[in-house]
């Protein structure tokens, strides 16, 4: 069998690329990083250097031929920054993904989506992959939502989108370090009360599910799922056990909702005005997700792809801070 994986030198990329190496998969890992690209040869995975929003970047692929499934895992995943470069690498990106998929005469195309699609300034719980989505709030969750109208309108490529929520585990560089950084700060804001929950998703479980979506049979094509562990975790819980692990000590202040958007919406606005466009410490994006809950009702994975998580947070949480992990 034979893998064609996009934002191989990424974090969920990588993890997935060494899984289908593991399993006796021939593999072909995009991305971007030269030094992270040798690390994955190195270790057996065939590694070309493209850019897929450059017209004709995907010429390279042509001497890994022909594969049995493509994914789609690359991207720009950023809680702030230009409309054009999301829309850059996470659409423009896809049609070439598609593109390059098609030309290696796959039979099954999946592409790794976002929840950020279903987010809105409201709690909802266990939400349907049938959930009408709402306009996005981010420019990310635009292009998104863009991209997986996209992938679905290639029917002959069997293709699946998958939600994976809030993933963390080793080599993770958004979720855990951002909840540390936060934590480094001392006192944290606490927005409507903490009661917000959610699902997280340890890698290694994104990792099965995609799987399971590669072994599904034509039923599956056309479908999107949500990916997602099977506990729902309070955050401020989660931020505690995490700070609680590297030993960290934290506490919280109370903040009025609107005043913490207000605020958002200003640091958004003075970081587009600063050259290079930082992001800012706190974005709309990141107080959304942290006020109000978002869990995903994961039924649908069970039933048609047979995906059942299986990694705890507790367990998750130690092969993501413990000594002996490594990538």
């Amino acid at each position: 069998m034979r893998a064609i994986v996009t934002g191989a030198t990424g974090f969920l990329g990588s993890r997935l690329a060494l899984r289908f190496k593991a399993e006796g998969w021939e593999v072909a890992g995009i991305g971007r990083n030269p030094e992270r690209g040798r690390w994955l040869t190195e270790r057996g995975i065939s590694f070309f250097p493209l850019d897929l929003t450059t017209p004709g970047g995907g010429d390279a692929l042509r001497a890994f031929g022909s594969a049995d499934l493509f994914v789609h895992a690359g991207g720009l995943s950023s809680a702030f920054g230009r409309r054009r470069d999301f829309l850059s690498a996470n659409v423009t990106g896809t049609r070439m993904a598609l593109e390059l998929a098609r030309r290696a005469n796959v039979r099954r195309f999946i592409f790794i989506s976002s929840p950020s699609v279903y987010a809105r300034f409201c709690d909802q719980f266990d939400l349907p992959e049938t959930a009408p989505l709402p306009q996005p709030l981010t420019p990310y969750a635009d292009s998104k939502a863009r991209a997986e109208t996209i992938v679905l309108g290639n029917a002959d490529l069997s293709p699946i989108v998958l939600r994976p929520r809030a993933m963390y585990g080793p080599g993770d560089t958004a979720l855990l370090p951002r909840l540390l950084r936060a934590a480094q700060g001392g006192r944290l804001p606490l927005l409507r009360g903490g009661e917000a929950l959610t699902n997280l998703t340890h890698v290694d479980d994104a990792v099965d599910a995609i799987l399971a979506a590669g072994r599904a049979g034509p039923e599956a094509g056309g479908e999107i799922f949500n990916v997602a562990g099977s506990e729902v975790l309070r955050l401020t819980e989660v931020v505690e056990r995490v700070a609680e692990r590297v030993g960290l000590e934290i506490s919280w202040r109370r903040v009025p909702w609107t005043v913490a958007l207000a605020l958002a919406r200003l640091f958004e606005a003075l970081a587009r005005l600063t050259p290079g466009m930082p992001e800012p410490a706190v974005t709309v994006h990141g107080l959304t997700a942290f006020a109000f809950s978002q869990t995903l009702d994961t039924s649908k994975a069970q039933a048609l792809l047979g995906f059942v998580p299986q990694v705890l947070f507790k367990d998750g949480l130690e092969r993501t801070l413990g000594a002996g992990e490594k990538r």
